[in-house]
């Protein structure tokens, strides 16, 4: 079988794969790497594997991110840490070069989920009800899942923002886990709050990490 490989790029390195088929990028860690370079730990990068330094990286700051947002909601009693902070943190400090993890993409998706979200539950006169998980899934629940989810990810599309975790956010309205308009609200301040820690950390690793978005002439993760 023929095989093939690509050299690395300035966003990870390529895996080499049989013929005909596309590579496999493996982001490299230019955050950790720059993050060491900024406090001159690169000692430590010579020493050490640069894998569990990178998973030590991803370990700490999803660690500080995420208990500064739940101190916040615990002291507000607001949703301010809710499911799909999650994979957004993991997009903004392991793939900061990709267009999904651009600012843009972040708040703008999230939005357009935060919307789509809670036009399901209107439509289906589920503003009210309370959360599936608790009286089980209806039919308008059903329709109201399904509704949330297809129009997130079309509007996501049509305005040139995607950003998969914001597939999550509508479910969580839709599903009827945070559906009071005050709430809404404080999801996206959130949102906004971990994409202002994003642009610090990154910028502060030296990664030209954009404060909207990408550059039509930027390379793509």
């Amino acid at each position: 079988m023929l095989c093939r490989s690509t050299p690395g790029s300035a966003i990870g390195v390529r895996v080499t794969e049989p013929a005909g088929r596309q590579p496999v990028a493996v982001h490299a860690p230019d955050v950790a790497r720059g993050l060491a370079a900024r406090f001159q730990l690169t000692a430590l990068l010579t020493r050490h594997s640069e894998r569990p330094l990178w998973a030590l990286f991803m370990f700490l700051n999803g660690f500080v991110t995420i208990a500064l947002l739940a101190a916040v909601a615990m002291a507000t009693r607001t949703p301010f840490v809710f499911p799909s902070l999650g994979p957004t943190a993991f997009l903004f400090f392991v793939t900061p070069r990709a267009p999904a993890a651009t600012p843009r993409h972040t708040i703008y998706g999230h939005a357009i989920g935060i919307l789509c979200g809670y036009g399901a539950l209107w439509l289906f006169g589920l503003q009210h009800a309370p959360p599936a998980m608790t009286t089980g899934v209806s039919m308008a629940r059903v329709g109201a899942a399904a509704l949330s989810l297809a129009s997130t990810g079309a509007l996501m599309v049509l305005f040139n923002a995607a950003h998969p975790p914001a597939g999550a956010t509508t479910l969580i309205i839709s599903l009827g886990i945070v559906t009071r308009p005050f709430h809404l609200l404080v999801i996206e301040i959130a949102v906004a709050i971990l994409t202002l820690q994003a642009i610090v950390i990154n910028r502060l690793a030296g990664i030209d990490y954009p404060l909207w978005a990408l550059p039509d002439n930027a390379p793509r993760a």
